[in-house]
């Protein structure tokens, strides 16, 4: 088994910016619902504090799910426009 790095720094309440070996990627949600967004493609995890029991989906890289260039750049756009409009949120909510 070879070494693992691994770093989570958060950035707001909710919002999280993870650094590993792989790369980095953004977390926006808390305890029990969240999303996570990066170059493998975006995770959605779901779960109930404190059991363990959680679900957990995935959307992108390696799921098994293959389309043309044109459709993955059309989605890196929309998770661009996702993680702006999520932030604005957050600027509005904590006035």
């Amino acid at each position: 088994m070879g070494w693992r790095f691994y770093r989570r720094v958060r950035v707001l309440p909710g919002i999280s910016v993870n650094v590993s070996k792989s790369g980095p990627s953004l977390t926006i949600g808390g305890r029990g619902a969240h999303v996570t967004i990066g170059k493998r493609g975006i995770t959605r995890t779901v779960g109930i504090p404190g059991t363990g029991i959680y679900y957990t989906s995935r959307h992108g890289y390696h799921t098994g799910i293959h389309r043309s260039s044109e459709t993955r750049a059309a989605n890196g756009w929309m998770v661009i426009v996702a993680i702006v409009g999520a932030l604005a949120l957050l600027a509005l909510v904590s006035r």
